[in-house]
C-alpha cells in the first residue's frame, strides 16, 4: 500500500475546508439524495461523500457504507484530491500498487471499484470527493462518469450555500437584509433539489423517462384502470440487431440512433412519462385506453416508422404488447409484453407480437 502524500499547499487548503465548518455536521436529506442518485446511475451498491480531514475522511452522506469516516492514510480519496481536476478510477484495486494491500481492499469492506470525483470549494481547492465504489471490477462508462462529475459539483455548491449562510448568520445585523438574502439562498436550493429530481427520473442520453419513471407512472396508471374497469396497454421496443451497430459503426453512431428513435417515441405521447428508455438498446411504451389490438395497431404504425427514419442506417425494431389483465400488476404486466417480445425476436425480428 502506498500512502497518499500531502498535497503541496496542504496548509491552504485544510484552511478553507475548515472554513466550510461543515465537518462533523448531521446527515441531510439533500445529500442523502445525491449519493442515491449516483449509486442509481453508476450501478454500484456503494455511494460516498467524502471530506478529506487532517487525519481521516470524514463521510458527509454514504449510500451502502457503514462508518463515518476512516483513517486519512488509508482514503483512497486522499489520493484523488492530489489531482484536483481529474476523476480517479481504480478499475480494479487488487491491480494497483496503490490500493492491492490496503485493508479496504483486503478486509470486509473488499472495495475492488473505486471512481472519486473531486469536490472543490470557490477558491478551487479540494476538500474532498463524490466517490461509487463496488465489490467487483468494472468499468465507469461516459455518461456514467459525466453524471458523477455533475453530482459532484452539485454536493461543492451545496457546501458553498452552508458556508454562505454560516456566514451571514454570524456577520449581518440587520435583520430584514438578512431574511431576504437567506431566502434567496434558500430558492436556489430549491431550484438544484428541483433539477437534481429532474435528472433522477430521466434518462440523460436521450431525454426520456428513466426505467424508475416510468414505473411510479405504471403504477398509478394499474390503479387507475382497475377502479375504472378501463383498458390499459404497454408496449416494450427493442432495436434489432443494435450491438451490430456499435460494433459496425460505433458507439457514437448507436447512441445517435438512441436519441432519433427517442425522439420518436417522445412526439407520439403528450403526456409527460409514458415512454421510457427502460435500459440498453430497450424502451417502453404506455397505452392508456388501448386494449391489445388497439395497442397492437398503433405498434405496427411505430415499427413502420421506425423503418423509414432518416439515420442513414437500417434500423428496424421487435414489439412486444400485452394488456393488463384483472387483478394484474405491474410487473405481471410487463414480464408478459417482454415474453411478446421475445416471440417477436424468436420469429424474425421486425414486427408486433401481442399477448392478451
Amino acid at each position: 500500500m502506498i500512502r497518499p502524500p500531502l498535497p503541496a499547499d496542504e496548509a491552504a487548503r485544510q484552511s478553507t475546508l475548515d472554513a466550510y465548518r461543515i465537518l462533523d455536521t448531521p446527515r441531510e436529506a439533500a445529500y442523502d439524495d445525491l449519493v442515491t442518485i449516483a449509486a442509481a446511475i453508476c450501478d454500484v451498491p456503494m455511494a460516498v461523500i467524502t471530506l478529506v480531514d487532517r487525519d481521516r475522511q470524514w463521510f458527509k452522506s454514504t449510500h451502502g457504507v457503514d462508518g463515518s469516516e476512516t483513517p486519512r492514510e488509508i482514503a483512497f480519496c486522499a489520493h484523488a484530491i492530489l489531482e484536483p481536476d481529474e476523476t480517479m478510477i481504480v478499475r480494479d484495486t487488487r491491480e494497483d500498487v496503490r490500493f492491492s494491500d490496503n485493508p479496504l481492499v483486503t478486509g470486509a469492506a473488499n472495495v475492488r471499484f473505486y471512481a472519486g470525483a473531486p469536490m472543490r470549494a470557490a477558491d478551487g481547492q479540494p476538500m474532498g470527493t463524490f466517490c461509487v465504489l463496488d465489490h467487483k471490477p468494472r468499468e465507469l462508462g461516459p455518461v456514467q462518469r459525466t453524471a458523477l462529475e455533475a453530482l459532484s459539483r452539485q454536493a461543492s455548491r451545496l457546501m458553498e450555500l452552508h458556508r454562505i449562510s454560516h456566514e451571514l448568520r454570524l456577520q449581518l445585523d440587520e435583520r430584514g437584509w438578512y431574511e431576504q438574502q437567506l431566502l434567496h439562498y434558500q430558492q436556489e436550493l430549491e431550484n438544484q433539489n428541483a433539477d437534481l429530481e429532474e435528472q433522477s427520473s430521466t434518462d440523460p442520453l436521450t431525454g426520456l423517462a428513466n426505467r424508475r419513471a416510468f414505473s411510479r407512472t405504471l403504477d398509478q396508471a394499474i390503479t387507475q384502470a382497475h377502479a375504472l374497469g378501463t383498458p390499459l396497454s404497454v408496449a416494450i421496443v427493442d432495436i434489432d440487431h443494435f450491438k451490430s451497430i456499435n460494433d459496425l459503426h460505433g458507439h457514437a453512431e448507436g447512441d445517435r440512433v438512441l436519441q432519433t428513435l427517442g425522439a420518436m417515441l417522445l412526439s407520439t405521447e403528450a403526456a409527460r412519462g409514458r415512454v421510457a428508455r427502460f435500459g440498453g438498446e430497450e424502451f417502453v411504451r404506455l397505452l392508456p385506453d388501448r386494449a391489445l389490438a388497439d395497442a397492437a395497431r398503433e405498434s405496427e404504425y411505430l415499427r413502420e416508422a421506425v423503418a423509414a427514419m432518416p439515420t442513414g442506417l437500417p434500423v428496424t425494431i421487435s414489439i412486444g404488447v400485452a394488456a393488463l389483465q384483472p387483478g394484474e400488476d405491474a410487473s405481471a404486466l410487463l414480464a408478459r409484453a417482454d415474453q411478446a417480445l421475445y416471440k417477436a425476436k424468436h420469429e424474425g425480428r421486425d414486427r408486433v407480437c401481442a399477448l392478451a
